[in-house]
């Protein structure tokens, strides 16, 4: 069953229980209204009645006087004494002698009550006759319910009439509102249905007239997800691609040199150091992939501790002196003591990571800077290098894995996969803080890493 439908039965049904709350109700105060205007009549032609009633000597009924016929045309009367007699009836009941009520005459006492006698529906008034608290007859005045009988019959057909002429044009009035109302929703289902079939993630839902609802709401939602699906499944095939690339060629190396030993029927001890370089490289690149995949998946523990950045800093900084040698000078420019709360491991391979590729995309004789201060609640740890810098378009996607500026830094063997950064970022990230690049071609690079410290 479509929404459309489901939501015009249940408008349907709503307005339905509606009409039958308040047609019961208007049905109950006809009914009270008609019935107290006959009671009140009753109780009228009653009072009249025992007005003119006498008793004799002895206290008993003698005369009763009927009231004017104009009084009792619309009702029928009956007095009754203690022995069950009748005594005394209206010009209009003819030669009935059977009570109106016989269950309201035994009973005694003052009560309406309605009563079927010969299949005519009347509503009979049941007055005791008292004399000095004593019961000296009874009194019983009737009139017919047919003209009430008939009204309540008609009001219930009119009101059951327009109850399902109202009810007839909600439904329809729903159908066309919904089905204009729905429109937009049956252009998601649409568009998301040619997605699937045709696998392009590239599509759009267009966006119909200029009111914002929250129709347009969930369109412009939808739309935000397509294109993050869509960036996320190019990242995925990139990101395929360029895994299927990098472990293709030391797998290519690796095959060759062995193809090539057993040509030569020895072990040549360059082939196996290529071999093992080779080896190294993939065993590099799926240590990366896996750190990512936990990283991303939240199963990379990080073990949080006081951390002295600065004399993590200089720990760094005595390690890759050996690493640069004599290729570029590394210069200890600024170091303010501060503390933070993080992974020490973490923390000192994004500085390693960040020193090491200085060093390695500087051109020899430059100089990589190192420098700590702290600048309010926050530390500022900066790596520039003097290296050809990365191009103005390469840089908003550095950060991205397997991406590298080939442009301006030159890939080697010893060259990563493009993967440190990404990891670098996601470490600053998880610390609460902050990092950024600022490079020009022909001017060097600059890492800037901004940590929030210990009070």
């Amino acid at each position: 069953m479509s929404l459309r439908l489901r939501l015009t039965l249940l408008y349907s049904i709503f307005m339905g229980g509606i009409l039958l709350v308040f047609g019961a109700a208007v049905y109950i105060l006809v009914n009270v209204i008609l019935l107290n205007q006959v009671d009140t009549m009753l109780a009228g032609v009653a009072r009249e009645i025992a007005r003119a009633t006498t008793v004799d000597s002895t206290g008993g009924l003698n005369v009763v006087s009927l009231p004017q016929l104009d009084m009792t045309a619309n009702a029928y009367v009956q007095v009754w004494n203690t022995d069950g007699g009748l005594i005394s009836t209206s010009p209009s009941i003819g030669a009935l002698n059977k009570p109106l009520d016989p269950a309201g005459l035994q009973l005694g006492k003052t009560m309406y009550e309605d009563s079927y006698l010969d299949g005519v529906h009347l509503r009979v008034l049941t007055v005791p006759l008292k004399l000095r608290n004593r019961i000296i007859g009874t009194l019983q005045v009737g009139a017919s319910l047919a003209v009430v009988d008939a009204t309540r019959s008609n009001l219930l057909s009119i009101m059951i009439l327009i109850a399902v002429v109202a009810v007839a044009l909600v439904m329809w009035g729903s159908w066309v509102v919904l089905g204009r109302a729905l429109a937009p929703l049956q252009t998601i289902a649409d568009t998301v249905d040619q997605i699937n079939r045709a696998d392009d993630l590239s599509r759009r839902i267009p966006m119909h007239g200029g009111i914002r609802d929250d129709v347009a709401d969930m369109v412009i939602s939808v739309n935000q997800t397509l294109e993050r699906l869509e960036s996320l499944f190019t990242s995925q095939q990139r990101f395929l691609a360029d895994v299927s690339h990098e472990l293709r060629t030391p797998l290519t190396v690796i095959k060759g040199n062995v193809d090539l030993m057993r040509k030569l029927k020895e072990a040549d001890e360059d082939l196996l150091n290529s071999i093992d370089q080779e080896a190294g490289r993939l065993n590099r690149l799926v240590s990366g992939l896996l750190m990512l995949a936990q990283a991303e998946s939240g199963k990379l523990p990080l073990n949080f501790s006081r951390v002295e950045l600065d004399l993590l800093l200089t720990e760094v900084f005595t390690e890759t002196r050996v690493l640069a040698g004599n290729k570029v000078r590394l210069h200890l420019n600024q170091i303010d003591e501060a503390v933070v709360n993080g992974d020490r491991d973490r923390l000192k391979q994004v500085i390693l990571n960040l020193v090491a590729n200085a060093i390695q995309y500087t051109p020899h004789g430059g100089e990589v800077f190192l420098s700590l201060s702290r600048i309010g609640e926050q530390a500022r740890l900066i790596v520039r290098d003097t290296g050809p810098g990365i191009p103005a378009e390469d840089l908003p996607y550095i950060f991205d894995r397997f991406y590298r500026a080939e442009k301006s830094r030159t890939r080697s063997k010893a060259g990563g996969f493009g993967l440190g950064l990404s990891i670098t970022k996601w470490i600053v990230e998880q610390h609460g803080g902050q990092i950024k690049v600022e490079s020009k071609e022909g001017d060097g690079t600059t890492f800037v890493i901004w940590l929030n410290v210990l009070k």
